[in-house]
């Protein structure tokens, strides 16, 4: 067999998916293999800190190299043997299901499993658990800007068309994006609308994307559905919408324009704080451009109502005629590795494979066709990812929990009772490389492989499928999931040959799965990306090319048109009071990565910033008794998070930034808001009331 020398792949953090290439070495320090980056479309060439440094991922301090078992409540973890791990889990499984029925047993998945995985991993909860009760983090990241899209396009797919369009753009306008610290190559497309002074940045922080941007809107958190709709207005009263665009492409603009009627600037600006005269630069800008994109990201829908603050800003990015049209558009940038693929495949609640609906009858017997069992065999759709998390070990809820490349005890919202509930569970089962906060409370961890260690592919937030190269193998020890899930299959009573363990032999199913469906993979295959095609979804056969943008001719909807919805301003969930008087917001920095469990045990990364902290204006500490450098404590309703203080001007005085990737006491998700969208069911992840005090002088009682 030849030795590798080096290997094509991409990076396993953000959904810009970056480039790389990996080379074996054998010098200390800095993982197994040299990173470089390479000329890709996503990164040109670029890569962040957090890429570079990956490699130290692979051999990192503390990687998992057997299963562990925990005997009893109460006990250790310890070391056993796989077949042992693998028996007591198949057994207590049997045991839920016999107990208490199917769907005694969850399923909680990622978004940033490969495709492979998150299509297997959704079948195996349907088929060899017969179990509804599946969701995963991506309900956290993704949700409201996939159910916005939905509605208003007829699919979704995060940027319809490929990221490289938004170099040659006068004009864009992020809205609750910092891809200055979270996909920093992603800046190299932004050139040409920076240098245009066409960068427009909306953010209650002055964040590192704002800081380049050429005109900078700081809204009071969880005001950007009055936000945009004192845009629409403004773009309307002056005359700058798309007539003509409208009345070809474009259904529901009178009933959105009754809504966004009552919503004169001056009353948005007294929402939302922000300036009528930076209102009406924003919409003049993107009118009068050669070339503009509306780009959302979590910060505009993390919220309560993140479906209609998304659906708000695809209403302005109507009126004005951008998406569908070459050299325009609209946008929503996926946060997650594989964030978009991992939306596609079945590892949602209500999902089935190739974006397909469980409820749809037509799906469901296609894809139970592919998979060689009864339509009516498989559940409906489950509970989402916080009312499932929510109902563990409740009375009818689940009472076992296996968890695939996920953290909740980290990433869901109000915290400490998401890991009352995991302790609650008769068996929680977690697969993951390093011993995670969730890992540590399991009853058996599985050690599976990383990304450079088995092959998979990806889809990036443009919609392109990627292939991820094995470049060495995985330590001794140490499965694969396919391996995992095969195994735990066969011991349920399924045939081996139906979770193949091959990366290969998954795709080609997931491939048959996915046809005819809105994400149709059917036409790609790892040959075709293993030769360098660029294959943007869908690629319906093996001589299609592939459909780098979408709507250029018509949308998803069965007349071709646009849905524009009407939307009104509700506001956050809960609002300041004298207990609590300020907005509690989070986010993430440029060196970590989601809830941290990979970055912090990246010497580098973790020296950079090693601590939490809260970001406050000069005026609210000094409100508050504290000063830059101290710690403190942010408390809401729900718990409180002990930070380092830092004092930064730019921040709005009733609003306070805690990042998201640190244990313990530091989790920002201690305070955060669980109330959910009604769509989507996405947290309000970004929006809270909350106080600052000193530590630990913080008054007693919530």
């Amino acid at each position: 067999m030849p030795v590798v020398t080096q290997v094509d792949t991409h990076c396993p953090y953000c959904a810009l998916q970056c480039g790389m290439r990996l080379s074996p070495t054998t010098r200390q320090g800095g993982g197994p293999v040299r990173v470089a980056a390479r000329d890709f479309p996503a990164n040109q060439g670029g890569l962040c800190q957090k890429g570079w440094t990956s490699a130290s991922l692979l051999d990192t301090q503390g990687r998992l190299t057997t299963p562990l078992l925990r005997r009893r409540r109460g006990a250790p973890l310890s070391p056993v043997s796989w077949d042992e791990a693998l028996d007591f889990v198949a057994d207590r499984l049997r045991e839920l299901r016999a107990d208490h029925g199917d769907d005694a047993v969850a399923v909680f998945g990622s978004g940033g499993l490969s495709n492979e995985k998150a299509y297997l991993l959704g079948k195996f909860a349907r088929v060899a658990l017969g179990t509804s009760q599946i969701d995963y983090n991506g309900r956290f990241c993704m949700s409201s800007a996939a159910a916005a899209a939905t509605r208003a396009f007829g699919i979704d797919r995060g940027l319809p068309f490929p990221v490289t369009d938004l170099a040659d753009a006068e004009a864009v306008l992020l809205v609750g994006a910092n891809v200055a610290e979270t996909m920093p190559p992603f800046v190299r497309h932004l050139g040409r609308a920076a240098r245009a002074g066409g960068l427009i940045v909306i953010d209650p922080r002055r964040s590192a994307t704002a800081e380049l941007a050429s005109l900078h809107l700081q809204p009071a958190p969880g005001t950007d559905v009055a936000l945009a709709l004192g845009m629409l207005h403004i773009a309307l009263a002056e005359g700058h919408i798309d007539r003509d665009y409208l009345a070809a492409r474009v259904t529901g603009f009178d009933e959105a324009w009754h809504a966004a009627a009552r919503w004169w600037p001056q009353r948005a600006m007294r929402v939302t704080g922000v300036p009528v005269a930076d209102m009406r630069s924003a919409v003049r800008l993107l009118a009068a451009a050669d070339g503009a994109y509306v780009l959302t990201g979590r910060g505009t829908e993390q919220h309560a109502d993140g479906v209609n603050a998304v659906s708000a800003w695809i209403n302005l990015s109507l009126a004005l005629g951008l998406p569908g049209t070459m050299g325009s558009g609209f946008g929503c940038l996926t946060g997650q590795g594989n964030g978009q693929g991992g939306r596609e495949h079945g590892q949602k609640a209500d999902q089935l494979p190739g974006y397909r609906r469980i409820t749809d009858p037509a799906a469901r017997a296609h894809v139970a066709g592919v998979w060689g069992v009864e339509p009516d065999s498989l559940p409906g759709p489950g509970r989402s990812a916080y009312e499932l998390l929510d109902a563990l070990g409740t009375d009818g809820g689940p009472r076992g929990l296996v968890v695939f490349g996920s953290n909740p005890v980290m990433s869901a919202p109000n915290t400490g009772h998401v890991a009352d509930r995991l302790g609650a569970l008769d068996l929680l089962v977690v697969a993951d490389f390093v011993a995670s906060e969730t890992a540590a409370l399991a009853d058996v961890v599985f050690p599976v492989a990383q990304w450079a260690e088995e092959d998979g592919t990806t889809t990036n937030l443009d919609g392109r499928v990627l292939l991820r190269r094995k470049a060495i193998p995985a330590p001794d020890g140490v499965r694969g999931d396919l391996d995992v899930l095969n195994a735990l299959a066969v011991r349920l009573g399924q045939p081996a040959s139906r979770f193949p363990t091959s990366q290969e032999a998954a795709f080609a199913e997931l491939g048959m799965a996915s046809a005819g469906g809105p994400a149709d993979y059917s036409g790609i295959s790892h040959a075709r990306l293993r030769a360098g095609e660029a294959l943007h979804w869908p690629v319906p056969d093996a001589a299609h090319p592939g459909t780098p943008r979408l709507f250029l001719d018509a949308f998803a909807h069965p007349d071709g048109k646009a849905r524009m919805a009407a939307v009104d301003h509700n506001g956050p969930a809960e609002e300041p009071d004298a207990r609590y008087p300020l907005w509690a917001t989070t986010g993430r920095v440029l060196q970590h990565y989601q809830t941290g469990a990979q970055t912090r045990r990246v010497p580098e990364l973790a020296a950079a910033v090693p601590e939490a902290f809260v970001e406050v204006h000069p005026d609210t500490a000094a409100r508050a008794n504290v000063s830059d450098g101290d710690l403190a404590v942010v408390a809401s309703r729900r718990g409180e998070v002990r930070a380092r203080v830092r004092c930064t001007p730019s921040m709005r005085r009733d609003t306070v930034f805690v990042p998201i990737h640190f244990p313990d006491a530091q989790r920002a998700n201690l305070i955060t808001n669980p109330a959910l969208d009604p769509v989507s069911r996405m947290p309000e992840f970004k929006t809270c009331a909350a106080r600052l005090a000193p530590w630990p002088d913080l008054p007693e009682g919530r």
